[in-house]
This record gives structure tokens, C-alpha cells and sequence, in this order.
């Protein structure tokens, strides 16, 4: 199976999962507000055109880039209160060696699981209220948000399989 087969896979049974769990119509009728990873802009774009590589419609720029999204304390609330779809955060710090190391796992595991699932990142140096207000004890910790709560949460590094698998368990 190619990567883009894998990826096709994981996104079609995430969508389907939340079109199952939905008390509405189908999803793939709806209409998902997505925040603009460059801009920060509020976006609605129809469920069914997810997977066409969506634009900003105020900076024109990807709304998907198969990376994580860097946060700030000034843009975290738009990005887990106003997205439609899952936000997976990695809280991690720049000398944090397993941080480090898990890097680049997490930017292949972006690839894998967008479109129907953005991924953040939130640096605790820099970020510290941030970091305590959600009780980070340890990182990197992963926290999977949903409809603007966290609904999971694991702490230590993972390998991008790994963390696509943890996602789809709880989604």
C-alpha cells in the first residue's frame, strides 16, 4: 500500500467516524469552520472538499500544509475552539531531547492524518501559561482536543505510525 493510499484510509475512517457519531446529517454535507494556519482566519469549507486542497479565503494560502501548526498563547483558543475537526498538540521545549527526536515523526504524522485532523505545536519555553494551564508535567505530551475540549491525552515521544494510531483510537 502507497503512502497516499495509507493516508486516503485514515481520513476516510476518521470522517466516517464522526459522521457515525454525529446526531446531524452526514458530514460529508456539512460545511467545517477551519482556522487558516498562516493567517488565523476563520474559514467554512465544505466537508465534501476536504481533501481538494482548500485555500484561505483571506490569505489565499493552504489551509492544509502536512505540518504542524505553531501556537502562541495569542492564537491557541482560535485554532481548539474554532476548528471543526480534532486538533492534536504536541507541548513540547527546544532543549528536550525526546521533543527533538519526535520532531520530525510528528511532522510525517501531519501528512498522514490531514486533512481530518490538524496538528499544533506549542514550545512551553516560550509558551509557559500555556503549559500550565493545561498541567503539563512532562514533555512532550501529546493532547487531542475536540469541539474545543481536551478529550486525550499521552505524555512521551512516538513514532508517527504510532501516533496515527493513538488518534484513530480515540476519535
Amino acid at each position: 500500500m502507497t503512502w497516499v493510499n495509507e493516508r486516503w484510509i485514515v481520513c476516510h475512517a476518521i470522517l466516517t467516524e464522526m459522521e457515525v457519531t454525529s446526531n446531524k446529517e452526514p458530514l460529508m454535507s456539512d460545511s467545517l469552520h477551519l482556522v487558516c494556519p498562516h493567517c488565523h482566519a476563520v474559514n467554512r469549507v465544505p466537508a465534501a472538499k476536504l481533501g481538494q486542497a482548500p485555500n484561505c479565503g483571506q490569505c489565499h494560502q493552504p489551509l492544509f500544509t502536512a505540518h504542524p501548526v505553531e501556537l502562541t498563547a495569542a492564537t491557541f483558543a482560535t485554532h481548539i475552539e474554532r476548528n471543526d475537526i480534532p486538533v492534536l498538540v504536541d507541548f513540547w521545549a527546544p532543549w528536550c531531547g525526546p521533543c527533538k527526536a519526535m520532531a520530525p515523526q510528528f511532522v510525517q504524522a501531519a501528512g498522514m492524518l490531514e486533512p481530518s485532523v490538524r496538528l499544533a505545536k506549542v514550545d512551553t519555553e516560550a509558551e509557559q501559561t500555556l503549559g500550565a494551564q493545561y498541567g503539563i508535567r512532562s514533555i512532550p505530551t501529546l493532547v487531542l482536543f475536540k469541539g474545543g475540549r481536551e478529550i486525550a491525552r499521552q505524555a512521551g515521544a512516538m513514532g508517527a505510525q504510532d501516533v496515527v494510531r493513538w488518534v484513530t483510537a480515540r476519535l
